[in-house]
């Protein structure tokens, strides 16, 4: 209603004066657009070939659940040996830290350190587990790297040589993002979930897994979830020797917990406030093994054994954490894709390990982490671009009255994914959901140009004119507000293609899509679209028509 109202008050009356750039336009058009008609079937079979060929780019592109965000920081997970003291990896975790700042002053604003978190946080560590958040200095000041992969892999390089030191890298949202969506054990992009009931097994099938991802191009940061390593002291009670010195179990115990952990002998009480009083040995009396074997458990009748003889005491490697998820066992096996897309890595791996790697019965592999993601946004484009095109042609059935007709607009579409994914595969971009959505809002403006010629056809030949006169005067009438149409949709487009800010990877896909099918669309519109109208209207034109071309 505003557009009628404003024409009336401000356009005045009279003819239109030419515009001498669509009249240049217009002339430039219409031999080709004869020619178009004239060579109905190779126009449209030229058009069939383009979109095959440019379909068959599609399995090339690659595919990941969303571009990689600059955050201007970095996320590193050093891992440390299990059983860590909490001086040795505050010493180690400080070691990182001054490697960064040393040998990339340029580049690395600050470093903020965490080590481990309490078994009540959402996401628990260990002392063993560490994360460093690294926040970045503007680009234009870096001199070591021009690029965040080759600062990652110089920084690596820098750290590995730090002797047993293994880092991850990863971005802080990225990684927490992660966190939130597959719980804890997963910090990268790739997850690959070993299942099975023995830990033994699980151990070194998911060695092996790691063996594999580490061999494939883009794998990196591979690393086996840590559950064994931890120092425990076993006791094993020999209920034969203390029966014969008529010693109770709950001696042997008792003294065991006192040395070691300490018992509680007391309180104090300060006013309000309340404090245990806990009794244990001192250091020297419970700091290893052989200090432990020297104790000295009392009898009935006051006889000293040595501990020793009533017991079996060994150090041994137990489990830091048993990982369940659905009630089954699982090892995860963490790796990040560096020079390649997700999709295809992970697709690569899943068919190397079902050949390498070969699982005993009750034993299976799932893959997590962005991966998952992936395939579940994936599943829901498969649902939604099906449920997009009924809806697009159901309206321009009931607009045009004729299935026919509709279909004629409706190959808009395939001549906009055409260029969608050539546009996606000259830029050197996956497939991702942020593509997915570009090319659903594309289909609507590809619909709208063949909409518009269309109806303007239609409307010349119910006036009279024949199917040829009708099919050319509407082009040459409606070419200013295709192009138009086009024009504005792919400049308004042009600042996220080639924006460089922060979130700009995830609006280039998008608007790539957009504008590459808008130039494959409008162009195949223009000249395809009046190819396929002679070709399904046009088959009585007389041989008379065909001369006066």
């Amino acid at each position: 209603t505003l557009v009628p109202a404003l024409c009336a008050v401000f356009m005045r009356e009279g003819a239109d004066r030419e515009n001498p750039f669509v009249s240049r336009l217009q002339r430039a058009y219409l031999p080709l657009l004869r020619k178009a008609i004239r060579y109905r079937y190779a126009t449209v079979g030229g058009a069939l070939v383009l979109f095959v060929a440019c379909a068959s780019l599609f399995p090339r592109l690659g595919s990941e659940f969303l571009p990689k965000l600059d955050e201007g920081a970095l996320s590193i997970s050093p891992g440390y040996l299990p059983g860590i003291s909490v001086d040795t990896a505050i010493e180690r975790a400080t070691l990182v830290e001054r490697v960064l700042l040393q040998r990339f002053p340029n580049e690395v604003e600050t470093v903020a350190t965490r080590i481990g978190r309490p078994d009540i946080a959402t996401d628990p560590m260990l002392l063993s587990q560490a994360d460093l958040f690294v926040p970045l200095k503007p680009r234009s000041k870096w001199k070591e790297a021009k690029t965040k992969a080759e600062l990652i892999e110089k920084m690596q390089a820098e750290i590995t040589k730090i002797p047993g030191m293994k880092v991850a890298f990863t971005q802080p949202i990225e990684m927490r993002m992660i966190e939130m969506s597959e719980g804890v054990g997963i910090r990268s992009e790739v997850g690959a979930k070993v299942f099975g009931p023995d830990m033994t097994v699980l151990l070194e099938k998911a060695a092996q897994v790691a063996d594999v991802l580490r061999g494939l191009r883009g794998g990196a940061d591979v690393s086996v979830e840590a559950t064994a390593g931890l120092p425990v002291l076993q006791i094993r009670i020999r209920r034969d020797q203390i029966a014969r010195y008529g010693i109770n179990v709950a001696d042997v115990q008792d003294l065991v917990e006192t040395a070691i952990g300490g018992q509680q002998v007391g309180r104090i009480v300060e006013g309000n406030r309340r404090f245990d009083l806990v009794l244990r040995f001192a250091a020297p009396y419970r700091e290893n093994a052989d200090a432990i074997r020297r104790l000295w458990v009392t009898g009935p009748d006051g006889q000293r054994v040595p501990l020793v003889q009533l017991a079996d005491i060994k150090s041994l490697e137990g489990p830091i954490q048993v990982g369940r998820e659905a009630g089954e066992r699982r090892v995860v096996v963490q790796a990040n894709v560096r020079g390649r897309d997700l999709g295809s890595f992970v697709e690569e791996a899943k068919a190397t390990v079902e050949r390498q790697v070969k699982l005993p019965p009750g034993y299976h592999v799932e893959w997590g982490g962005q991966y998952e993601h992936l395939q579940e946004g994936m599943a829901r484009l498969r649902v939604v671009v099906p449920v997009t095109f009924f809806v697009i042609f159901l309206l321009l059935f009931i607009a045009f009255g004729s299935a026919s007709h509709a279909l004629l607009v409706f190959t808009g579409i395939p001549f906009a994914i055409t260029g969608g994914i050539l546009a996606l595969y000259l830029r050197g971009m996956p497939f991702s959901i942020s593509a997915g959505v570009g090319f659903i809002a594309l289909f609507g403006v590809a619909v709208l140009n063949g909409l518009v010629l269309v109806t303007f056809i239609n409307k010349l030949r119910a006036e009279g004119a024949s199917v040829q006169e009708a099919v050319i005067q509407s082009c040459l009438t409606r070419l200013r507000p295709v192009l138009m149409t086009a024009a504005v949709a792919s400049i308004g487009f042009l600042p996220m293609a080639l924006s460089t800010g922060r979130g700009a990877e995830v609006q280039k896909p998008l608007a790539t899509v957009v504008i590459g099918g808008l130039i494959t669309s409008t162009t195949l519109t223009l000249f395809v679209l009046p190819a396929l109208y002679m070709l399904v209207s046009g088959r009585r034109a007389t041989g008379r028509e065909e001369e006066e071309e």
